[in-house]
């Protein structure tokens, strides 16, 4: 049997590098990308294959998936949209400039990224693109607007996409994780230092709250987090179930809210997002 080939963004920590070590233990060929070459030398290391890929780059995006052609001459399994970031702040002190920065690697990279592999996975006649979102593409919440806004737009992009996709041997799938213990939070600094003026935001007094849990060392779990390996469990059940779901929930959170979208009125839902 044919070793199975899948390219994963974001494998420098947290979901994606877990999913890479445990696809690969898994009979996986996998490829391994990261942002920075020092990550990738790091998962080369482990006997991973890993080169470069940023979301925001667009030569490395078509430089990565021409190295995926060449070491497997032109076929590729899957596809797993991992890498993202978050910029938090009020949404009326969001510039122009973050929701570019932040649309450009959470949608417009997955988006650049999975037209690329779709040629190959047509010419070969199945394949399997799977899609990274988060219990933020199902409701928003305070300080979070600019991710919200990136993962709403790809869970709409994703759903056409599956739609369209129907008769090829595609399968298109989100995985909606919610609480992971990851280094978003400690990755959204600079992005917050660089876009956000809160010092001279209305809202001051409650960003100094705000970077507290931005700067402060994270010395306890967040209500129903769970570890990337719950991630990578339904990761596996979409790549490798006959019938895979459209859409895979992970966490408590992710189950609740993806309930309560369906079944309150809007009013009764935001009340109970600001008291969360």
């Amino acid at each position: 049997m044919t070793q199975r080939s899948i390219l994963i963004t974001g494998c420098s920590s947290g979901i994606g590098l877990d999913a890479a070590r445990t696809l690969h233990a898994r009979g996986w060929r996998v490829f391994a990308t990261c942002r920075q070459e020092a990550d990738c030398d790091r998962l080369r290391a482990e006997g991973l294959e890993s080169f470069r890929l940023d979301y925001a780059d667009e030569d490395s995006i078509a430089a990565a998936v021409a190295e995926v052609v060449a070491r497997t001459g032109g076929t590729l399994d899957a596809l797993y949209n991992n890498g993202a970031f978050a910029c938090p702040g009020a949404v009326e002190d969001l510039p122009r400039g973050a929701l570019r920065a932040i649309f450009e690697t959470n949608l417009f990279g997955y988006h650049d990224l999975t037209r690329r592999v779709i040629p190959l996975m047509r010419a070969q006649g199945h394949g399997r693109i799977i899609n990274c979102s988060s219990v933020l593409g199902l409701v928003g919440m305070t300080w979070r607007g600019a991710y919200v806004a990136t993962k709403f737009a790809m869970e709409g992009l994703t759903d056409v996409l599956r739609i369209e996709m129907r008769g090829t041997g595609i399968e298109v799938i989100l995985i909606e994780p919610g609480p992971i213990a990851t280094r978003i939070r400690e990755n959204a600094v600079p992005h917050f230092e660089k876009w956000v003026d809160w010092e001279n935001s209305a809202r001051r007094e409650q960003y100094v709250s705000l970077r507290g849990r931005l700067y402060d060392k994270k010395v306890k779990k967040d209500t129903f987090e769970l570890g990337p390996e719950a991630v990578t469990q339904k990761l596996i059940h979409a790549l490798e179930a006959s019938r895979p779901k459209a859409r895979y929930y992970v966490t408590t959170p992710t189950y609740l809210m993806g309930v309560a979208r369906r079944i309150l009125p809007t009013r009764a839902l935001d009340w109970l997002i600001a008291k969360g």
